[in-house]
């Protein structure tokens, strides 16, 4: 209150010296002989002197009025009066008020233009230099003590700026400017309770005990605050409000754009360390393919070269059976990688389901003779659009799942259907075993991943299997999925590949 009387004082002492000097001046002029006309410009200067040496228009418009009267009361006849002895005095008297209070208001609205452009060029260039200055900027806790520091010089005051990590969680301490050239880190006593208060804002800030807190949203989550201190953010003109708001804005955009470099950088380099697993892993394949097909024909040699009674027999058909199982393996492995890296090309032809399903079997009784597997497929020919290749290694390791999970006396079934309502080959896969555990069925076709249930003879797997099943089926536009049977115990897996329309049948 005080400040503003005092500023008001100011301005009338202003006008009221440069009326004074004007009315001195108009004296000089009288007694020099010159014109009403001179003096009336001497007064019209004064009114645009103080109209630009004071602010708004009560000044300006004031001493438009009292020079108007005062050369009426000076310098026309009568004098001293406020009478008029001629009436072109009175159109001069007019004349001269109207021009004192255009003159006035004109000048007045210039200087306030003039002011307005200033402060946004101040504001331009402190967002041009905060922005520049961001975009140097080395991590977001540089982001945030960039942010701070311009924050506290625009309010003179001591600004601050708590951070929230990716999951958007307040850090535990937030980074406050103290002085013109020094940041320290202070605690936060309750950062959750803030957090709170932020998640549930209906207007644009936070009003807090020390200081008013203002979001930074960013495109996905909050990514920090920016804390104001009560009194500098009570005493906030509406030009600091918007700039303030213009800061926060350049600031979401810096850490949005780290945060989206910093994603890059992690996909980047997850992407290489795929590429190179999967390199390092076909090499090994590669290089392990030749010596196991040695010692498979080897050992396969050597059983029909032994005896069944011999002791030797069993040493050689483990060694067979080992070699196998390593061999099925380092397979999937080799097309796991060349799904995964996309290289490998579907040769889709129309293929016999009972055949495909045929070799299939024949494979894994080969190597399990001791396992009887049901089969069940349709009396007519069903031709299915497929890899024949890819989707009978699937239909083997779906197999090999049951076996390892299966005791030989239990049943275990292969079905293939058609469902002409969804125009697809159902093909199903059950077993009579231990079933799936609920905490493994989300993951269970995860590269990997392998089961926690597990039959006592059952050879450990690496979980292969089933992400190349996965594969196999989504890269024919398939899908496939498990469950535990409904009609006793055991598991089920059904894939599903569609089925093309003839031109004959479409019509």
């Amino acid at each position: 209150m005080a400040k503003n009387i005092k500023s008001i004082a100011y301005r009338a002492g202003i006008m009221i010296a440069l009326l004074i000097a004007a009315s001195a001046i108009a004296y000089c002029f009288r007694a020099m002989g010159l014109l009403e006309t001179d003096i009336a410009i001497v007064y019209l200067l004064t009114v645009l002197l103080t109209a630009r040496f004071t602010e708004g228009y009560f000044f300006g418009l004031l001493s438009s009025v009292i020079a108007a009267f005062a050369f009426n009361y000076f310098y026309i006849m009568p004098y001293f009066s406020l009478m008029v002895s001629a009436p072109s005095y009175i159109i001069t008297f007019i004349i001269m008020l109207i021009t004192a209070l255009i003159t006035s208001a004109l000048t007045t609205h210039t200087k306030k233009n003039e002011m307005e452009a200033r402060k946004k060029e101040a504001e331009t260039r402190a967002l041009y230099t905060l922005t520049n200055r961001l975009t140097d900027a080395a991590d977001i806790h540089d982001i945030a003590g960039i942010t701070t520091n311009a924050i506290s010089k625009m309010l003179n005051s001591n600004a601050g700026c708590l951070c929230f990590d990716e999951n958007g969680i307040p850090e535990p301490a937030f980074i406050q400017q103290i002085s013109a050239e020094k940041q320290i880190r202070r605690e936060i006593p309750d950062a959750n309770a803030l957090m709170h208060r932020i998640e549930g804002l209906r207007t644009g800030y936070d009003i807090g005990t020390e200081f008013y807190d203002w979001p930074i949203y960013g495109r996905e989550t909050t990514l920090g605050i920016i804390r104001v201190p009560k009194e500098a953010a009570q005493n906030m003109s509406e030009a600091q409000t918007r700039m303030l708001r213009s800061m926060i804005e350049s600031t979401a955009l810096a850490m949005d754009r780290f945060r989206a470099a910093q994603q890059r950088q992690k996909s980047n380099e997850e992407t290489a360390q795929e590429r190179y697993r999967g390199n390092l892993l076909r090499a090994i394949s590669h290089d392990l393919r030749t010596p196991l097909s040695g010692i498979m024909g080897t050992a396969e040699m050597l059983l029909n070269m032994t005896a069944e009674n011999d002791r030797r027999y069993s040493l050689l058909e483990g060694i067979h059976k080992d070699a196998d199982w390593l061999h099925s393996l380092v397979e999937n492995i080799l097309s796991l990688t060349r799904l995964q890296n996309g290289k490998l090309v579907l040769n889709k032809q129309k293929e016999a389901a009972e055949e495909v399903v045929g070799t299939a079997l024949r494979h894994v009784s080969h190597r399990f003779p001791e396992y009887e597997i049901a089969v069940n497929v349709p009396d007519e020919l069903l031709l299915v659009p497929m890899d024949a290749k890819l989707i009978g290694q699937a239909l083997v390791n779906l197999l090999d799942n049951a076996v390892k999970h299966t005791p030989p006396e239990d049943e275990i079934s292969v079905s293939v259907t058609k469902d002409a309502d969804n125009n697809c080959a159902v093909f199903s896969v059950r077993d009579s075993g231990e079933g799936i555990a609920p905490s493994d069925l989300p993951n269970i076709f995860q590269t990997f991943y392998t089961s926690r249930v597990k039959h006592s003879d059952a050879k450990i797997g690496i979980g292969l299997g089933l992400a190349i099943c996965e594969a196999a089926v989504k890269a024919h536009g398939g899908s496939i999925k498990a469950r535990n049977r409904a009609d006793g115990p055991g598991a089920e897996f059904t894939f599903i590949l569609p089925l093309e329309v003839n031109e004959d049948e479409s019509s």
